[in-house]
């Protein structure tokens, strides 16, 4: 294994999971607005779902996607109208209370929906795409997709307690359910932003 090689994966992955993406704040959200312990399952669910994506691909499911491109487009635009579905919601969020906390559709992502939301993530997929691909020498396979593999585990999870976090200590300043509002749809206006890329690259 080449030292240099594994230290350069190590700072992509940094950089791209904790640089500002559809989950890392998605999550910010879900801290501010659900708490820390309502939102573990959502972190449970990016970590082994995008690291599970990572093995999938690297043991041979990406070859699917090339030899079947139309499978890449429906993922696309699948993911950019789940996308914006996300935002609506999030836009029109509020603190849950000791009457709405029941209704149906109300409360955090589900581990299973934050895990197969993966699969239908833009920067999720050039994530996967730079890790498999740019990154494939960094030891015999099948080493190379375990080691990837076991490092998205353990950034992914510092990433994602770090962002939920975040906005979980935002709670203590955003008190009112107006400013609440307010910052649920600075982010949703945030998630919209990043599916720039996905029409860049249309």
């Amino acid at each position: 294994m080449s030292n240099s090689l594994l230290f350069a994966f190590v700072v992509f992955a940094v950089v791209m999971f904790f640089t500002p993406g559809p989950n890392n704040i998605m999550l910010l959200s879900s801290g501010l607005t659900y708490g820390f312990r309502r939102t573990v399952p959502h972190i449970a669910g990016i970590t082994v779902g995008f690291a599970f994506m990572v093995g999938a691909v690297g043991v041979g499911l990406g070859a699917v996607f090339i030899a079947y491109p139309v499978l890449q487009t429906i993922l696309k635009y699948g993911g950019v109208a789940y996308l914006v579905y996300l935002a609506a919601v999030i836009a029109m969020a509020e603190p849950p209370s000791a009457d709405k906390d029941d209704r149906p559709g109300r409360g955090p992502m589900t581990f299973w929906g934050a895990a197969m939301f993966q699969w239908i993530n833009a920067k999720g997929w050039v994530m996967v795409i730079g890790t498999i691909t740019a990154y494939a020498a960094i030891a015999a396979f099948p080493w190379n997709i375990a080691i990837q593999v076991g490092l998205s585990l353990i950034l992914g999870t510092m990433s994602c307690i770090v962002w939920a976090l975040f906005g979980t200590a935002l709670r203590p300043v955003l008190t009112s359910p107006r400013a609440i509002r307010a910052f649920n749809v600075v982010m949703a206006i945030l998630l919209l932003a990043s599916l720039y890329p996905v029409f860049m690259d249309a």
